[in-house]
């Protein structure tokens, strides 16, 4: 009998009764197919270019035989060294490496050179030989998850969830590697710009200026007590159908809401229960679902559970409240992208996501009325970096008035607003004395792009970032038919005269 021939079985299998093997049948021989793997070694040594492929598909390991992985990986060190991979070139390197006698010698290593009855069925070889690997890490993980059920206080939750993440990063193995590691996510070019989102409608606000894109997360952050949650709330009632504008800027509905209420979820309760009413009974029943309290595991520790939980309870927009007690910590780079990798799996899935997030604290002697920048937000750059929209809102714990700043735009920036919360009603509005379409009906006479980039940072000599910003606002108020422009002259003698805007007469009809 050769090396290569096994009298074992590959599997476990009935019995000649037609029972079921017993334990000791099941735990006796691991699956496996030498001749595959023997087939697949044959077949790259003949053409050394049928390694590229089928190191693709299988790593040491997956093979059974302690002698077949080390002939492999002298095979892998060969080709990358750009060598032949041929038996005689083989066998000095196994014999260089002192491995060649402990695979079965020179005889051997040629045996297996005839083993593949067709080089072309590499990658088939391969995949029998993969098939075998997953089943034996399978295998595995069922005995050890049977032996946890005999030891004294077993705990079935505890068991349950290590089995879950044994299954998880099985899984993620065979979409790690393997010829689905190179496919996955392939698609072609025209699907790609015209399906992936270009021309998707924004769950919250309009084409030219969205505060939350289709496909992308949005962030809500700030200071505690500054409104992050009263806002958030707004935006899933009108998700849940039960609103269609906050902030004057269209939400659009969805399914179901799944919220992480992690950080204080009573509280949550009381401030959302402020726009609730009887009439929504229904639909808060049918459309929003809430966790209380702290996730089985972290976000970062497991990058499935986000869509994991969504996909449990039907849902197509989950809500974080908020970020850091979903994360293990939020400093860390390494954990901050595991995080986003968790974001973006779920978005992959079709989840919309929405995460309320805190801020850095001010260094001492920083101005209050200083616009807020990205590196304000607490944490790790690979926080935002993943984010496709963050609204970070300015001001003291309890003030009234405050200012939403769009720090990261999908489109066109979003304000800055200036906001003013109801916490009775649990409602927030623009400022009417800076919105510019109040303030361009209140002004006959019209506006410069000057004159309204004086009103809105409130200095007399506004910059240029200041004054272009204004000059969009109105431009986007006359595409919007909200206002009219009357062109400008140029300079001469008597001086030029600047371009002015004001509110369209349906515009002005409308609202007396």
């Amino acid at each position: 009998m050769s090396s290569m021939d096994d009298p074992r079985p590959n599997a476990p299998h009935l019995t000649g009764n037609g029972h079921l093997p017993s334990p000791a049948d099941i735990t006796a021989i691991p699956p496996h197919d030498a001749a595959a793997e023997a087939a697949v070694l044959g077949a790259c040594m003949h053409d050394a270019a049928m390694v590229d492929t089928v190191r693709n598909l299988l790593d040491g390991p997956d093979f059974y035989r302690p002698a077949h992985e080390t002939v492999w990986r002298a095979i892998l060190a060969l080709r990358s060294e750009g060598k032949p991979t041929d038996p005689v070139v083989l066998c000095d390197r196994l014999r260089a490496q002192d491995d060649l006698e402990r695979v079965g010698g020179t005889v051997y290593v040629h045996q297996l050179a005839g083993a593949a009855p067709a080089v072309s069925h590499a990658v088939h070889y391969a995949g029998i030989v993969r098939k075998m690997s997953d089943l034996r890490r399978l295998r595995a993980s069922g005995i050890r998850t049977v032996q946890r059920t005999m030891e004294p206080g077993a705990d079935p939750d505890l068991i349950r969830s290590e089995a879950e993440a044994e299954v998880r990063a099985e899984r993620e193995r065979a979409l790690a590697s393997g010829q689905g590691r190179l496919s996955r996510y392939i698609v072609d070019g025209w699907w790609f710009v015209t399906e992936t989102g270009a021309d998707k409608e924004p769950l919250w606000g309009t084409r030219a200026q969205t505060a939350w894109a289709s496909g992308e997360s949005l962030m809500i952050v700030g200071a505690p007590g500054v409104g992050k949650t009263t806002l958030a709330h707004q935006v899933i009632i009108g998700r849940l159908g039960l609103a269609d504008r906050v902030l004057d800027m269209p939400v659009a509905p969805g399914k179901r809401v799944l919220y992480l209420a992690m950080d204080r979820p009573q509280q949550i309760a009381r401030a959302l229960a402020r726009r609730v009413e009887p009439e929504h009974e229904q639909r808060m029943r049918d459309g929003l679902v809430v966790w209380q309290g702290p996730l089985p595991a972290t976000l970062d520790k497991e990058p499935d559970l986000l869509a994991d939980l969504a996909a449990a309870h039907q849902a197509d927009t989950i809500v974080i409240d908020s970020l850091k007690d979903g994360v293990s910590t939020l400093v860390d780079d390494a954990l901050a992208s595991a995080y986003n990798n968790a974001r973006q799996r779920a978005i992959r899935n079709g989840v919309e996501v929405m995460e309320l997030h805190h801020q850095r604290k001010a260094a001492e002697g920083t101005p209050r009325a200083q616009r807020p920048a990205l590196d304000r937000v607490y944490g790790s750059t690979w926080i935002t970096s993943g984010a496709g929209s963050v609204l970070f809102i300015s001001g003291e714990a309890g003030d009234l008035a405050v200012t939403v700043h769009h720090l990261k735009c999908p489109t066109g920036e979003i304000g800055p607003l200036q906001v003013i919360h109801d916490h009775e009603r649990g409602t927030t509005t623009v400022d009417p004395a800076l919105d510019p379409v109040e303030i361009l009906r209140k002004r006959p006479d019209g506006l410069t792009v000057r004159e309204l980039a004086t009103i809105q940072c409130g200095e007399n000599n506004p910059d240029r970032a200041a004054t272009e910003k204004a000059r969009r606002t109105l431009d986007r108020l006359v595409k919007a038919g909200l206002a009219a422009k009357a062109e400008g002259t140029a300079g001469g003698t008597g001086g030029g005269q600047q371009a002015r805007y004001r509110a369209s007469a349906r515009h002005i009809g409308a609202v007396s």
